[in-house]
């Protein structure tokens, strides 16, 4: 008789197709943001609100989501999650209004902060934290590789069949794949797998606020999404004016440069990590800083530089970018107990996007109204420069995952 498949792994795999959904979902729309403005006539600023809005209310719902997931079963909250941001995608299909797409972007926030709360808590119980920076660098993949499938998705569907297309086309998977979830997926025992003793910085929701491991990778975190989520908004646009390619070879150029650096760069990043892991327990820390620090003069190359340096300077961006996903989440989960792991993630999602990529592509589209994408675009190098320099310091308070770990490395 065959064996039935390791619940660890089949969880694995639904969640992150459900990841994979998810960020597909999110960026069909900066993939075809030029038809989309044209019919609503909407400026950039406008435009860039459309980001806004997810995130206001993505924010809104992740510290009641973040209490729900450390008191109740997170199993049935991940797929009513799920089925809310599907249907939000759905619904994109009988917008006709600016107003109607500035709600149903609300909506898809609130649905995707559920998801985005409770799956790494899970993953977190099945696995200890010396291993769980490979799982969530495998789960994370789905972020570059959804988005580059959302880009595309929106160019290539959207400029042949309409910007309406992608949506429907897109959001129907995700009831699937919930469905999946809820038949075959298995949720662990809170702290099955911790091994970190626990302390009040480390068990209690107010220790939280006190605790500088968890700090520290929370704003290095929140100052590189600003970057990073201002970017990922306007990169399709900004190749189509400033290199003159049409939007949906636009979107085509950074949907395949994002599938092979979100690949290549976080699974180096996660493999990188997990080495250095055996012999500094600052690797998680050190890794993401000087994945930053590397991409900040192709980003200078990238948005300042000569035009034939434009898809160049993109991927190697990209790629050093990428290298931190996996070891800054890991490094985020490990900072704190179970008991209080759902909500420490709501917390570091609150703030992530508050400080981060709720209000920087609007701010981008704000500034491009009043000179240009480049200067607009520019200004996330400054934002690039601060969370290298919080995540050195942040490096010095990574916890001990055992005891015989070593410590002599220095922290930068």
């Amino acid at each position: 008789m065959r064996a039935p498949i390791n619940p660890a792994l089949g969880t694995v795999l639904l969640l992150l197709a459900l990841n994979l959904l998810n960020y597909i979902d999110r960026y069909i729309l900066a993939g075809e943001v030029s038809p989309i403005q044209h019919e609503f006539h909407a400026s950039d600023q406008q435009m860039g609100a459309l980001g806004t809005a997810f995130f206001v209310f993505y924010m809104i719902a992740a510290p009641l989501t973040g209490w729900l997931g450390d008191r109740y079963r997170r199993k049935p909250l991940i797929i009513t999650g799920a089925m809310l941001w599907s249907l939000a995608t759905l619904a994109a299909i009988w917008i006709h209004s600016y107003t109607t797409l500035y709600l149903r972007q609300a909506l898809m926030g609130v649905g995707e902060a559920t998801f985005g709360i409770f799956a790494p808590a899970v993953l977190s119980d099945f696995y200890p934290e010396r291993d769980r920076n490979r799982v969530l660098s495998v789960f994370y993949v789905a972020i570059p590789v959804g988005a580059a499938l959302g880009y595309l998705a929106g160019g290539q569907i959207g400029s042949i069949w309409g910007w309406r297309t992608p949506f429907f086309l897109c959001a129907l998977p995700g009831f699937l794949a919930a469905a999946l979830y809820g038949w075959i997926g298995r949720e662990p025992q809170r702290g099955a797998s911790d091994h970190i003793g626990p302390n009040l910085n480390r068990n209690t929701v107010l220790g939280l606020f006190t605790n500088p491991a968890f700090l520290t990778a929370t704003f290095g975190l929140a100052t590189l999404t600003f970057a990073m989520g201002g970017i990922s908004w306007w990169m399709p646009e900004f190749l189509r004016r400033s290199a003159g390619m049409s939007v949906g070879t636009a979107s085509l150029t950074v949907g395949a440069t994002t599938v092979i650096d979100g690949i290549a760069g976080t699974l180096t990043g996660g493999w990188i990590a997990q080495v250095w892991l055996r012999r500094n327990h600052r690797a998680l820390y050190l890794l993401s800083a000087w994945s930053v620090a590397l991409t900040l003069p192709f980003g200078i190359l990238l948005f300042f530089g000569p035009r034939a340096w434009a898809i160049p300077s993109l991927f190697f961006a990209e790629f050093f970018l990428f290298l931190n996903t996996g070891p800054l989440n890991t490094a985020i989960v490990n900072s704190v107990a179970a008991p209080v792991r759902a909500t420490a993630i709501s917390i570091n999602l609150f703030c992530i996007h508050f400080f981060g990529d709720t209000f920087s592509p609007q701010i981008i589209g704000s500034i491009s109204d009043h000179s240009n994408l480049s200067i607009g675009l520019g200004a996330t190098l400054v934002f690039l420069l601060v969370s290298t320099t919080i995540l050195f310091a942040g490096a010095r308070f990574a916890p001990l995952l055992d005891e015989g770990q070593q410590v002599s490395e220095p922290a930068s």
